[in-house]
This record gives C-alpha cells, sequence and structure tokens, in this order.
C-alpha cells in the first residue's frame, strides 16, 4: 500500500514537456477548486526531463506552497498548496 494513496494523482508517463506543463497547469487549477491541498505529480525516474519541467513549473507557481521528491518512491512529486 502507498504512503500517500490517499491523495490525488496525475500520471505525466509518456507526456513531452509542454503537454505534461499544460497538464499540470489544469490540474493545480483543478485541485484548488475541489479544495485539496495536497496531490501527486507522477513523473517516474527515467532520464529526469519530466521531473526537471514538473519542478520547473511548481517553483513558479503562484499557488504551490511547497513541493518535494517522495522519499520512498523517487518517481513521484508531493505538492502542497497555499
Amino acid at each position: 500500500m502507498r504512503l500517500y494513496s490517499h491523495l490525488p494523482s496525475l500520471d505525466l508517463h509518456g507526456m513531452d514537456q509542454k503537454y505534461a506543463e499544460i497538464m499540470i497547469l489544469e490540474f493545480i487549477s483543478d485541485q484548488k477548486k475541489m479544495k485539496n491541498k495536497e496531490f501527486i505529480l507522477i513523473h517516474g525516474i527515467g532520464s529526469g526531463i519530466l521531473r526537471r519541467k514538473t519542478q520547473e513549473v511548481l517553483v513558479h507557481h503562484r499557488e504551490v506552497e511547497n513541493f518535494k521528491i517522495d522519499n520512498f518512491n523517487p518517481g513521484c512529486t508531493i505538492v502542497k498548496l497555499k
């Protein structure tokens, strides 16, 4: 059982950077509307391209309070909204 299995999540596997950025922004907007303060972005490990893009989007988003790589699964980022 995943430690954060109760949180909403978005799987970015197979997306290119631009599409992933659009999906992340829409997902943040949806989570804000649903009053969810935390969620998971699943970017995978691979070469790190999607992880870097995910972090780039999150660091510049005004609604994001903080984020961190999941200690138990480095292919996921846990996001907390303001």
